[in-house]
Parts: structure tokens; sequence; C-alpha cells
């Protein structure tokens, strides 16, 4: 093997050249060393009096003997340097001799040799997180005008001093290797970026790709792509989609694998609409979808409720020759069951039990499972998982876990109790979701204390409260108005390294505002805010509902207003407390601008609604305008409207407001229901108003001749 070696190293035998090599790091001279010639195989020496000169010319041989040996052996094509097996201990090598090793070998053997050195070297930490090392060999590398490999040390660098902290420290000097020789490129910068996003600091990679552009670096698709997966991957809807139109916009194209990521990123977070525009964009620019995209965006449809639109993506993958998997039906199970149509869910659930191709797995199962119970159908959910068994495929935990929940909804504890047991039983061990279900049921059945035990055998069983365990029990508190329990759980919560999300705040904002406790809400909405979070209609809403208690209209007006220049839209909840609150100030004009709003809109208002504002004009004896207010409804909701008013008006002894409701029914041909009529005729008779009922009598007779 020595006489291979020493033919392989013929170029440096018989030659006293001296090989100078002067670093630099950022512009100041770092060491200028002197490697003599390698010679024959010397003998090991680890002892301090060794020259220097002779401990790196042994390195560099055994290295050499090293690399060449395993390149002698038959390997499958690797680009990788071949790993060195060394004689050497680590510790007895110091930096400085590494830095002059690494040099010596890019001059004398080449960049591959000095390359497996260099990986030899990081192995050990002494070597791995010292910068001048890498600097030296990225240097040496570039003076051979080896850029690619140039990049593997900077990958390396950037990967190594990021496990310590120094990330931003090995990105400034990739940057400044470019005074050292290296080309800036869209690879330079798709290995920083690479990396970088990696890690996750996204904001330092918008600086890295700004600062390459500014350098004259075109960065190519991969460069975009990498920027909008890391965003994908925090979950960054907005930023990922900036990245995207850019890239798009310059016409790159995303692999299927990337589409798939960032269609479901987009569906998670409720952009289905532009999940759709995005896919459709992309196969107009040439992208040839798969299975998995079409089946991922079914996916966000069927989750979001819009199951038509899903059926008409499967019928557009069916139409291009793309037939749909056992996933692709299980999404639409799932849709079908969340909306509450079981039977056409479980037809399309025997469809795949009769296919030859494609059978249920347990995925489908679980989704069935969930649909039924969610209608409260638990034996029909039991006998699936029986069934699911039989064809030999072993319930999950989520499928426990949704069965767990479906007894528990109901107060059938004693089930969910024998289920938390099949699950050890099954080599399982329940989570903190299972536990939230059982405690969810129990607290919504006033069995507060046992959800409190129940919690504590979750801790013994070394399992820790997740955001949705206290959800669970700050909700029961606020609903017993014992809100010192509730900000306890929530100081708790915070104390555990667990942030309180909106619905949390929101949860404690509506039990104050039904305490009228204003001041105390007013402090929450601002926590909420400081802490980033984006008020909800929920929230806001219960802002308005506690200023309106309270007699306080003007300032739930101003909430109002707030909600809209945040562009949080209001719904039928939001308008209906605003229009009771101004109906109870009297202030009929303004709460008829806001009904005729929301019909403008297109929002349904709620019966107690509409009959509020309906029977608040009829006090006034401003009928006309009431009955110009419900005019406005569909043909269902007017009936509805007028005939509970007609009973509250009955009640309240106003049978000439009643009467005129009464022949505006008659007139739209509408039958009254008998309670209602009852109700007139009673009312009627006991004030002696005999002359309306033989009114109202003789019309009605007439209107059925």
């Amino acid at each position: 093997m020595v006489s291979v070696v020493s033919i392989r190293l013929s170029k440096f035998q018989f030659q006293n050249v001296a090989s100078k090599v002067l670093l630099r790091c950022g512009g100041a001279a770092i060491s200028q060393f002197t490697v003599r010639t390698f010679c024959d195989k010397p003998m090991i020496d680890h002892s301090s009096s060794a020259a220097p000169s002779t401990v790196i010319k042994r390195i560099c041989f055994w290295v050499c003997d090293s690399y060449y040996s395993q390149q002698k052996k038959p390997s499958h094509y690797d680009s990788t340097p071949s790993l060195l097996n060394l004689p050497i201990d680590s510790d007895f090598l110091t930096t400085e001799q590494a830095i002059t090793v690494v040099a010596s070998l890019a001059d004398e053997a080449g960049s591959m040799v000095a390359l497996s050195f260099f990986y030899w070297a990081i192995g050990f930490p002494k070597f791995r997180h010292f910068m001048r090392f890498y600097i030296v060999s990225a240097t040496c590398l570039i003076r051979n005008g080896n850029f690619e490999r140039t990049h593997e040390v900077l990958r390396c660098m950037l990967w190594n001093f990021s496990e310590v902290g120094m990330l931003k420290e090995a990105v400034d000097m990739v940057l400044e290797l470019h005074s050292q020789g290296l080309v800036l490129s869209a690879h330079t910068l798709n290995c920083t970026l690479s990396v970088v996003n990696e890690m996750g600091c996204v904001e330092m990679a918008e600086k890295v790709f700004d600062e390459m552009c500014q350098r004259r670096v075109i960065p190519d698709s991969y460069s975009f792509k990498s920027m909008v997966v890391a965003y994908c991957r925090l979950g960054r809807v907005s930023d990922a989609d900036r990245w995207l139109t850019a890239m798009l916009r310059r016409g790159f194209l995303v692999d299927n694998a990337t589409c798939s990521l960032i269609i479901n990123m987009f569906c998670e977070n409720g952009s289905v609409n532009r999940a759709l525009w995005i896919f459709n964009k992309m196969v107009e620019m040439g992208l040839e979808p798969n299975v998995i995209n079409y089946s991922c965006l079914i996916n966000g449809s069927s989750s979001r409720g819009t199951i038509k639109q899903a059926f008409e993506l499967l019928e557009e993958m069916v139409r291009k020759g793309l037939k749909p998997n056992v996933y692709t039906h299980t999404a639409l199970i799932d849709g079908l069951c969340k909306k509450g149509w079981i039977e056409k869910a479980f037809r399309l659930f025997l469809k795949l039990v009769r296919s030859e191709n494609y059978k249920p797995n347990v995925h489908t199962y679980t989704a069935m499972i969930a649909g039924y119970c969610k209608e409260g159908k638990l034996q029909r959910a039991e006998m699936l998982l029986v069934k699911m068994k039989e064809q030999g495929l072993a319930p999950n935990l989520n499928t426990y876990t949704t069965l767990i929940d479906g007894h528990s909804k109901i107060g059938n504890f004693d089930r969910a109790y024998k289920l938390m047991y099949a699950i050890g039983e099954d080599g399982l061990i329940p989570n903190i979701c299972t536990y939230n279900a059982v405690m969810d049921g129990l607290c919504k059945k006033g069995r507060v204390e046992e959800a409190y035990r129940l919690l504590n055998r979750s801790f013994e069983d070394g399992l820790c409260a997740d955001k949705i365990t206290y959800t669970i029990l700050i909700s029961e508190s606020c609903k017993r108005d014992d809100v010192k329990q509730a900000l306890a759980l929530v100081s708790k919560m915070i104390k555990n390294g667990i942030a309180p999300d909106m619905h949390t705040y929101t949860t404690l904002i509506s039990s104050l505002s039904r305490q009228r406790k204003m001041e105390e809400c007013e402090r929450m909405f601002r926590d909420a805010a400081n802490t980033g979070l984006i008020p909800t209609t929920q929230t806001y809403t219960s802002m308005i509902c506690g200023y309106c208690r309270d007699c306080k209209v003007d300032m739930a007006m101003k909430v109002f207003d707030k909600m809209r220049d945040n562009r949080c839209a209001p719904d039928s909840f939001t308008y209906g407390a605003l229009i009771s609150g101004l109906c109870k100030e009297s202030m009929l004009d303004e709460a008829k601008a806001l009904f005729e709003e929301m019909m403008d809109k297109g929002i349904s208002p709620r019966e107690v609604t509409r009959t509020t504002i309906a029977y608040e004009f009829c006090k006034k004896d401003e009928s006309f305008t009431a009955m110009a207010l419900l005019d406005r409804l569909d043909k269902k909701l007017w009936v509805r409207t007028v005939s509970t008013l007609v009973r509250k008006l009955c009640s309240e002894q106003k049978f000439d407001i009643a009467a005129q409701f009464f022949d505006k029914f008659l007139d739209a041909n509408q039958t009254l229901d008998r309670v209602t009529l009852a109700a007139f005729t009673t009312a009627c008779y006991d004030s002696n108003h005999y002359a309306l009922v033989s009114d109202m009598s003789m019309r009605i007779r007439k209107e059925r001749v």
C-alpha cells in the first residue's frame, strides 16, 4: 500500500519547494506557515518534542495514504469524500496544525484529499466549531477553482455553527468570502437559505436573499421555493403567499410535493379558494397534477364544508385519467360526516368496502365513526369498531378517542372508561386528548370534581395539561361565573408555558361581560391585543353585549365601529346584541338602520332580533314601519316572526295592532297556526273585544270560501 501511495505522491518527492499560504479573515492576516514536502511513510511520534513540520508531513502522508486506499475499494458512485482512517489522536493535533494540513493538502494533493481531511476533522468538537478552519478550507478550495466543493464547506459551516447559536456569524462569513474570490451565485444563495430556513430563521433568510440580490446574484426557482416552504412550515400564510406570488410572476414552478405542502397549509388556515387559485395557476403554467395534489384540495374543501366543490374536483381528476385512492375517498367521507350527511357518507364508505382496488383503512373507519358519534348514533359507531377489527385493522388512538368523546357527550361515562381501559389492552397509551374528551363531557354534565380527579390521574400517568385542557376548565369556571377560578387557571396556564389563545380571552370576556364587569373586560381585551392576538367576531360581540347590558350603548357603538375598522365581519349575534341595546334606549332609528344594513349584507336576523325591533316600533304605534322591516324577510321567517309578534302583542293587550298583522296574514294567503289564533281569540275575549274576534272570524271564513 505504501508503494502505491509513493507512486501517487511522486510529484511531492525530490522537491524542496515550500508552500506558503496567506490566510485572511475579514481582511486581516491570520497566519503564514511553511509546509515541507512529503516523503516516505514516517514513524508515528506523538511526542511534544517532534518538530511541527514533521508532524504536518506525517499527517499529510497518512491522509493521502488513507484517501487513496479508500479509492481502491469498489463502491457505488458517491460524490462525498471517503471516510478517512487516520492513526492520529485528535487531542494531540492543534487547531493551527489542522489549518496547516488542510492548506498543504489543497496545494499539493488536490481539493478532494483536502476535503476528506476537512470532513474527518469536523467530526471532533475542537475543530467542528473553529471558524478559521472553515475559512482556510474554503479559501484553499476557491484558489483551486473548485467552487462546488467550496459550497460543501460553507454548508457544513452554517449547519455546525447554527448548533451553537452562531448562525448569523457564519452567514456573515459566507458573504465575506466574496472578497477572498468566492463567486456569489444562486448556488451560494441556495446553500445558505437551505440551512437558515431549516433552522426557522426566516427573517435572516429574507436579509440574505436581499443582500445576495444587491450583489447581483440572480435567484432561481429553488431560492423562491426555499422561502415558500419555510413560511409554509411556520404556518405564515400571508408571507408564503407573498413569496409564491413572486415566484409565479417569474415563471418558476414547484414540484408536486411542494404543491401539496402549499395546498395543505393554505387549506388548514381556511384559505381554500386561494389554494384552488394557486393550483389552477400552476396547472396553467405546466404543472401536471397528481392524485395527492387533488386529494389535498378535496380534503381542504371537505374540511371547510364545501362538499359540492370537493366532488367537482373529484370529477375533474377522474376526467384527467387519475384514479382516486382511499385517502381521496376518506377526505370526502370525513367532509360529508362533518356536514351531517351521514347516510351519503356511509354509501361512499360501502363503495370502498365493495371495491377490489381500495379498501377502507383505519382513517376511513375513524371518519365514519366520528360521523355517527356526532349524530349520537353510538350503536352504529360501536358496530363499525367491531367490523374494522374483523377486517384485521387495529384501531388507533384517534379511533378510541373519537368513540370516547361520543360516549362522554351523551353522558355514558361507564363505556367511556371501559374504552380507556381497552386502549391499554391494545398496547396503546391514552394521551391528553383522550382525557380531554372525558373531562369535557364531565364538565358539561356538571360533574366538575370528577373531571379534576381525572385530570390528576392524567398527571400520574406522566401527561401534561395542554391548551384544550385549560380551555375546558376555564370555560366551565366561566359558565359558573367563577371568574376568580378561571383567572387562576389562566395564570397556571401561562406559568406552564402555554400561551392563552384568543378563544381563552373571549371566554373570559364573555363571562365578565355577563357580570357587567366591563373594566375587567377592557383590560382582558388590551392584554390579548398586546400579545399579538387578533380579536374575533365573538370577542367583539361579547364586548358589545356587556356594554348593552350595562346601558352603555354609546360604548357598544364604538366597539362596533372599531370592529369594522379592523375588518372583522359582524354576524347576526353582533347585530342582534346592538339592535337590542338600541331598542332598550329607544334609539329606534339607529336600530332600524342597523337592521337594514344587515339585511343588505345578506345576514339573516335571529328571531329575537326580528321580534324585538318590530315590537318596539309597535309600542310606538309605528306598526307600518314594523311591517316594512319584516317584509324584507323571506316567507318562512316572516310567518314565524309575525306569529310570535301577534302572541306578544296580545299578551300586552295591544289587540288593534295584533289585528293589523292578522289582516296582513290573510292578505298574503297565509294560514295562522292554532296556537297564535287561540292566543289572539283568548286575549280578545278576556278583554271583552268580541267585535275583533267576530270580524276576524268572518274574514277567515271568507278566505276559506
